[in-house]
């Protein structure tokens, strides 16, 4: 029997228009496999009630076309249901989807999804907001918030509106209590960690591992101006745990006590209360990999 495949496109993710990818799914989805249908999202938060209808429907598969934001709501939306969720990464960032070694180019996306990787993957829990690979509390959290207001869409906005701010940005107070211990500081960021990557190569936490039943809590401490380029380098090239600004910590659950109460869940902003509590959600969510993700964690569980 066929499996049934929803795509919800985002029309406008990265701030490029989605109009040659239903001819794409047409031309690379293996039509033995599955019988499809296209949804087009019209306003935030549409692909997260069509994901939940689908799923209330008995569709086999939801597929996120678009950026981090998308796979947000499709993937939230579908935690704890039978129904699987699938990427195509058409996003500036696509943080997850590179996580999951899925191919950033579109037929070979689509292509990826005949190959059925099937996983249960972690999710977060953050208060009552479900997340999928990375949250935060500091500039990171600051720099979504502006981003979701800003004229300049993809990654060239992103990166002008980080140099835009940076430099006059101060670290917000926050006191964070683990299981074992209590730590207080002002944090550049504040990132709980379910996969590695915030998206475009910038990777927060190299040994995350969303199979691995934990989360880790990414510290760093401001440095000097003349160290940027340094540190920011070490985030590209995954050597973090070399900095001596960078303590990252393995955790299940965590209680995060905020003095600005702004936050980040896969990029997308939201205002929070003043205490988070946060846990980790073991293989709560049916997601398809890609072929070398799959491979990594057959041979080596505790792999990237």
């Amino acid at each position: 029997m066929k499996k049934r495949i929803r795509f919800i496109i985002n029309p406008i993710s990265g701030g490029v228009k989605k109009a040659k990818v239903p001819q794409m799914i047409e031309e690379h989805l293996n039509h033995d496999l599955f019988d499809y249908d296209i949804a087009i999202t019209q306003y935030k938060q549409h692909a997260k009630s069509i994901a939940m209808e689908s799923a209330q429907e008995g569709i086999d598969i939801v597929c996120a076309v678009g950026g981090d934001g998308s796979v947000h709501e499709v993937g939230t939306a579908l935690i704890g249901t039978k129904c699987h969720l699938a990427i195509i990464p058409t996003g500036s960032g696509n943080g997850l989807a590179r996580h999951l070694k899925i191919p950033l180019k579109t037929p070979l996306a689509i292509q990826n999804i005949n190959e059925l990787n099937s996983i249960r993957m972690d999710t977060g829990l953050a208060n009552d907001k479900p997340f999928l690979g990375v949250g935060g509390y500091g500039f990171d959290a600051f720099i979504a918030k502006r981003f979701d207001e800003y004229h300049i869409r993809g990654f060239w906005g992103y990166t002008q509106l980080v140099y835009e701010e940076y430099f006059s940005y101060k670290p917000p107070k926050m006191k964070i209590q683990l299981q074992d211990q209590t730590i207080k500081g002002n944090f550049l960021l504040c990132s709980i960690a379910n996969s590695s990557e915030f998206g475009n190569g910038f990777c927060i936490s190299p040994k995350s591992n969303v199979t691995d039943g934990q989360m880790e809590l990414v510290l760093l401490s401001k440095f000097s101006w003349w160290r940027t380029m340094g540190v920011i380098g070490r985030f590209f090239f995954k050597k973090i745990e070399g900095s001596r600004y960078i303590k990252i910590i393995p955790f299940q659950k965590a209680r995060i006590t905020l003095d600005v109460q702004l936050a980040h869940y896969d990029g997308e902003p939201f205002d929070v209360r003043k205490e988070i509590n946060i846990e980790i959600v073991p293989s709560s969510l049916s997601v398809l990999c890609g072929n070398r993700y799959l491979e990594l964690i057959k041979e080596n569980p505790k792999a990237e």
